[in-house]
């Protein structure tokens, strides 16, 4: 069910220049550093949603958990090419975003980035969906 949702995320500002910041900034080995305080109070509401953490690993993991009065409760995260969105619901939301962070750090830890089984198997287990309102630079496949 939750993977048929329309996909809105994420907050325009953990994928570009601010996501560039914070994992350049906060570059704590071996810790997850909340970083949701370098967020604005603006920031963190987006479109019926609030952002209620943000941690970053090593500068090379993040992971976000999103509330919502209406909706599903949103798991974002980013390891690499690897990124997306998990629905979950309020009540199991702390449980899952625990989950999903001990996951990505290990693959981390094994591998550094995430391997094709890895990218499949966590998708598969999580119903991780992609994201709608990225960019992506496509000028390349014209030439």
């Amino acid at each position: 069910m939750p993977s048929e949702k329309k996909v809105k995320k994420p907050n325009s500002n953990l994928l570009t220049g601010k996501q560039d910041f914070l994992k350049d900034r906060y570059m704590d080995l071996n810790k997850w550093t909340n970083v949701t305080e370098t967020f604005s109070e603006d920031q963190r509401h987006y479109s019926n949603t609030y952002l209620e953490i943000c941690e970053v690993y090593e500068g090379k993991l993040e992971v976000s958990l999103f509330s919502s009065k209406v909706e599903s409760y949103e798991i974002y995260f980013s390891f690499g090419i690897m990124y997306g969105i998990i629905y979950v619901e309020k009540e199991n939301a702390v449980l899952k975003y625990e989950e999903v962070k001990k996951e990505l750090e290990l693959e981390y830890h094994q591998h550094k980035e995430p391997t094709k089984e890895f990218i499949n198997e966590f998708g598969e287990k999580h119903k991780v969906c992609l994201p709608n309102d990225i960019f992506f630079d496509a000028s390349g496949l014209f030439e």
